[in-house]
């Protein structure tokens, strides 16, 4: 069990949710587990890369996301929910993000508080060809609600078989809640020419750089460190339509993981609205479909996760539901926005 407890990460690829939701249920001794992963992965612009704080065009930006999944075979869904503001500060960007991770019957939890920062480098007198940097410090606090779990020593065989709570789990915790100091950093290149047909983008940043120590039993665990490349394009095909390819990347320790995304922006003149529809494919993990709406300063995206891993068959292909909503206070500007990577 011991092994159990060290090596849960919160903040787990999807592809590997299913063997942690399996673990969770029958106990194996080892479970192989890392950061959780959101299917709308550039709506929350600081958890996707430390370089985009600030690299929009308007006065300050609000994000809000929620994420849910394993519903349909855990009693406690696996939960993400994040806030994040953001604004820049003529070549500068400077930003705050707060994310929560809830999963599992003890009550896993992870608060993460991060200040972040960006700085926009410029290589041309038109203002095209955009480097920004960024980088975000902060911390991390694990805790866990030992009297809700049960464990292997807590099993008896009377009346065909049970876990009682009341017999000692032969575990001993060093502690159950923790905070450890966390530090992420990326690079952004983006083309922001008007009018353009193509607006190419292209990515990396890391997170955990420190791979703090984290234990609940005294031991010298580390926080691996996780790696994203992500990139894309935005193609204008005309003024109503719009069309953004796009991948990510992700890898930490030994687990590897490959999202593809078409999302199609179809804009309403008389409404002054975009629509956005679109399908993700996450490697060995999942299908996902994906609406928003975009009005004025508001955008908001909906998505749903059907499961496509080994885990298919218990949860009938269901996945995860994901909601997020960005307000941006935009300077006097009409639709549609040319310049930048994403709506």
């Amino acid at each position: 069990m011991k092994k159990i407890i060290e090596i849960i990460r919160m903040d787990m690829f999807s592809a590997y949710c299913s063997r942690i939701v399996t673990g969770l249920l029958f106990f194996p001794s080892v479970i192989i587990a890392q950061d959780f992963q959101l299917s709308q992965y550039d709506a929350p612009p600081l958890f996707l890369n430390p370089a985009m704080t600030g690299m929009f065009d308007g006065h300050y930006r609000v994000h809000a996301h929620y994420r849910t999944q394993w519903a349909a075979v855990a009693s406690k869904p696996f939960t993400t929910a994040g806030i994040s503001f953001d604004m820049p500060v003529k070549k500068f960007g400077v930003g705050l993000q707060v994310l929560n991770y809830r999963a599992g019957a003890g009550r896993y939890n992870v608060t993460s508080a991060l200040l972040s920062f960006g700085y926009d480098l410029v290589f041309d007198k038109e203002n095209n060809h955009h480097l920004a940097l960024g980088v975000q410090a902060g911390m991390l606090q694990k805790s866990i609600n030992v009297s809700d779990l049960t464990f292997g020593n807590q099993y008896t065989g009377v009346n065909g078989g049970n876990f009682d709570a009341g017999l000692s789990s032969g575990e001993t915790f060093s502690n159950t809640s923790f905070a450890v100091e966390d530090i992420n950093a990326g690079f952004l290149y983006y083309y922001a020419k008007e009018n353009s047909r193509f607006n190419p983008f292209i990515g990396f940043s890391a997170f955990h750089l420190t791979q703090p120590t984290e234990s609940f039993l005294g031991s010298n665990n580390k926080l691996p460190s996780r790696y994203y490349l992500h990139g894309g394009t935005k193609i204008n095909v005309n003024e109503k339509v719009q069309l953004l390819p796009k991948f990510l990347y992700m890898s930490q320790t030994s687990a590897h993981s490959f999202t593809a995304t078409l999302l199609l922006h179809y804009y309403l003149k008389d409404a002054d609205t975009y629509l956005i529809f679109g399908p993700t494919y996450r490697s060995n993990d999942a299908a996902i479909v994906e609406l928003g709406i975009k009005k004025g300063s508001y955008i908001a995206r909906v998505s749903y996760d059907v499961n496509t891993s080994g885990l298919k068959t218990t949860t009938a292909s269901r996945g995860g539901f994901e909601i997020s909503l960005t307000y941006t206070a935009r300077r006097s500007k009409p639709n549609p926005l040319a310049n930048c990577p994403r709506l």
